[in-house]
């Protein structure tokens, strides 16, 4: 009897990361997790079911669908959140005033003490349907 795999999964919509190309290791890592780590509370259909082990410990449920994490030039993210605006898609900041803090109040604090025209972005975060999504991120390359 011969078992065929199931098709590939396609999601109707994107979960996308666009850090600033100049960015260390580290505040890449740092700035991903952060700017995807409110979407489940905003967009609770990314998440899929909880894990479990085949001894049956359980963990976590995480996205269901990938996290696509582009770069590009200050510029390029400075353009992508204009269009993510537009949109009015769900997303997420972090600007490099954020380095300089060490908590979500003074991190909040930062953000809102800056006009949106002038946020020093280093990354953001957008979550909709695929086209809509791509639309936002023309310009940017996937991160190497």
């Amino acid at each position: 009897m011969s078992t065929q795999s199931p098709e590939p999964v396609r999601f109707d919509t994107k979960i996308a990361v666009l850090l600033r190309a100049d960015l260390e290791p580290w505040q890449r890592l740092n700035v991903t997790a952060f700017l995807v780590s409110g979407l489940g509370a905003q967009a609770p259909e990314v998440i899929g079911e909880p894990y479990e082990d085949a001894d049956g410990v359980r963990y976590l449920p995480m996205f269901r669908q990938p996290v696509l994490v582009f770069e590009g030039t200050k510029e390029t993210l400075t353009t992508a959140h204009g269009r993510a605006l537009t949109r009015a898609l769900p997303r997420a900041v972090f600007t490099s005033d954020l380095f300089g803090t060490g908590n979500d109040r003074d991190n909040r604090a930062a953000v809102r003490a800056v006009p949106t025209a002038e946020l020093d972005l280093v990354g953001l975060s957008v979550y909709g349907p695929r086209n809509a999504v791509d639309k936002v991120l023309k310009g940017a390359r996937m991160h190497p």
